[in-house]
Order: structure tokens, then C-alpha cells, then sequence
């Protein structure tokens, strides 16, 4: 193939045909309309309306997903782009959870340019990071990455190909996160009780992010209330899934409840939400885990929150409502915080 695009003018009828013709398709593309569906940082999403030279099976509209920063940022994101064209690629058909369908793919040596040529999901609606969503919203969610941690729920071959932090990842760690966290301090202005939170993560992170697991599954990383689609009938699509890693499975639902929810809702609702995952964990054969034990698991988990906060708002270029949204998170999962890990905060003040 051609070199791979990193701008949308660039995804043109040939370059689309000859990704086909990799994929084993015979089909000509004589014509592509592109919009704009949604543009990140580094990685941008077109809707692309095409025409065909003859009838086929495969959809008159897709979303291109790829990468259009400059050459440093795409290379410092290399990983995650990675991430994402493997999980289509190589991972998704070995779990359950509801994704958009992927036709074609391909990712230079580098890593750092893709293109994936992804279901049109444009009958959804995209979650609100910052007004939040309902808990029915969440639980369902919540029942979907049951999906994903559960079929694969301790199996050493995720181990292989995802190999949990160490010593040497907590060094690394350790020596960014104070720097990142007085960013976030300086930026952001938090108050008392999320001044005390970043105190907490700072203090609490590494011991964290090393400390023996029993329980591994994929996780997503980023799970949360922006990364999800909703359907007519509110069914869930995950999306986005640049941060995959091996980890605890309860740091993506810690990470969802407690920045997706109002603290009303999370209060009223959460036990109720992790029981239903913890119900939906088991129909996919997962044993010898009870909900008490879900539910510490939980609780320990909502470290999550803070940490991605404070590492995402450092890499992320300020916008209006990328600071919103980093300052809801950090808000509503310090109540959580609170709520829940006695006197946690009190001690870091």
C-alpha cells in the first residue's frame, strides 16, 4: 500500500480500495464525502459516505478512525494506537463485549499512523462526560464490560501479551506523578477535599499500582461515560481502546461509577450496580469470587479516577471543556473517595 494517511484529505477512492483489496475484498470505491464525526488530540474520527462501482455488502457509510497530530505527538501516542488496532484486530472476537464492527485495518511499523475503517454507529448518541448519565445507563455499562473481563477472567495468556506493572513501572511512576500532580494543582486550583485527593494518589499510587493481585482480566482503562455509545433503546457500545491493559477488572467499573455518576446517584445506586456486575461476572463461568469480595475490590480500586485525571489533564491540551470535564471527574470521585475508604483524605491533610 500507499503510505498510510494522516489527514483526511488523504483517505481517497484508491487508497480506501487498495485497503480492501489487503482485506481481501474486490470492492472499488469511485467516490468518498468525509465529515467530521469527532476529533481528539492525536486521533481523529471521519464519517466517510462512499460509493462503490458495483453492489456490495459492505456498508455505504464507515468511520475512519487515524492519526492526525504532528509527527512527535503521533510517536509519543504510538502505543496507544497500537493498542487499539490490536484489540480489532487480533483481541475483540475473543470477548463479548459490544464494540463497533471493524472492516479493515492497517498501522504503520512505527506505530504511530492507522487507519481503522470502523462501523457507522451514527443512529447513537455519545455519552456526556460532565452532565453524566443515568444509573440505568451505567449498569449498563457496568453488564457490558462484564463482557470483556469475564471470558478471559485469569487467563495466563493475557499475562503473555499484557505483562502487569513492576518494580521498574513504579519507579517511573513515582518520578512523574508528583510533578504531574503540582501541574494539576496549579492548573486547576481544586479545593479542600480534591487538594486532599491528589495528596492521597500522590502518596498512595505506588504502592497501589505493585501491590499483588489475584484477579486479572483486560481491561479497557478508560472507562467511562464519554467512551460509551448509546443506542435508540439506550443498548451500549464501547469505544476508544487505546489504554487496554492486564489489570483488575474493578478499576475500570471504580473508574466508571465514580466519574459518571452524580454523587447522588452514586450513592443511591452503586451497591446496586456492582451486584449486577458481579451477577453478569459469574454467567460467564467466573468462580471463587464473591460479591463481598467485588465489592472491596471495588473500593480499592478508586484510585483509578484520581490517577487518570491527574496523568490525562497533564497530556491532554487545555480546551474549555477538556477542563471541565478533568475538574467533574476529580470532584465527584473524591466524594466517592470520601464516602468510602474512612478518614482516607483526613490523613493526607
Amino acid at each position: 500500500m500507499t503510505e498510510i494517511p494522516v489527514s483526511a484529505e488523504d483517505l481517497t477512492p484508491q487508497w480506501l480500495t487498495a485497503l480492501l483489496v489487503e482485506h481481501g475484498r474486490d470492492d472499488r470505491i469511485t467516490d468518498v464525502r468525509i465529515t467530521p464525526v469527532g476529533t481528539g488530540q492525536m486521533a481523529g474520527s471521519f464519517r466517510l459516505d462512499l460509493t462503490y462501482a458495483k453492489p456490495t455488502d459492505l456498508p455505504r457509510s464507515m468511520v475512519a478512525k487515524l492519526a492526525i497530530g504532528n509527527a512527535d505527538q503521533r510517536a509519543f501516542a504510538s502505543g496507544a494506537f497500537r493498542n487499539e488496532v490490536r484489540f480489532y484486530r487480533d483481541l475483540v472476537a475473543g470477548f463479548e463485549v459490544p464494540t463497533p464492527r471493524c472492516f479493515a485495518s492497517t498501522m504503520s511499523e512505527s506505530g504511530s499512523e492507522f487507519v481503522l475503517l470502523l462501523e457507522d454507529m451514527a443512529a447513537a448518541r455519545q455519552g456526556d462526560q460532565i452532565s453524566g448519565c443515568t444509573p440505568a445507563q451505567v449498569e449498563s455499562v457496568a453488564v457490558a464490560a462484564a463482557g470483556l473481563h469475564g471470558p478471559r477472567w485469569n487467563d495466563p495468556g493475557l499475562l503473555e501479551q499484557f505483562p502487569l506493572p513492576t518494580a521498574d513501572d513504579r519507579i517511573l511512576m513515582d518520578s512523574v506523578l508528583e510533578p504531574m500532580a503540582e501541574l494539576y494543582r496549579e492548573r486547576f486550583r481544586p479545593g479542600p477535599l480534591e487538594s486532599a485527593t491528589v495528596d492521597w494518589l500522590v502518596d498512595r499510587a505506588g504502592d497501589w499500582l505493585t501491590t499483588p493481585i489475584t484477579d486479572v482480566a483486560l481491561i479497557h482503562g478508560d472507562l467511562r461515560v464519554d467512551n460509551v455509545l448509546f443506542g435508540p433503546d439506550d443498548a451500549v457500545t464501547v469505544i476508544d481502546w487505546q489504554t487496554i491493559t492486564s489489570g483488575h477488572p474493578l478499576r475500570d467499573i471504580a473508574f466508571l461509577l465514580s466519574t459518571s455518576l452524580t454523587v447522588d446517584d452514586r450513592r443511591a445506586h452503586e451497591h446496586g450496580i456492582v451486584e449486577t456486575y458481579h451477577r453478569a461476572l459469574l454467567s460467564y463461568g467466573v468462580s471463587d469470587y464473591t460479591w463481598q469480595q467485588c465489592w472491596q475490590d471495588y473500593v480499592d480500586n478508586l484510585i483509578q479516577a484520581p490517577l487518570i485525571v491527574v496523568f490525562g489533564s497533564g497530556a491532554a491540551q487545555p480546551t474549555e471543556r477538556g477542563d471541565a470535564m478533568f475538574a467533574t471527574m476529580l470532584s465527584r470521585s473524591a466524594t466517592a473517595i470520601d464516602d468510602l475508604i474512612p478518614d482516607a483524605l483526613t490523613r493526607t491533610t
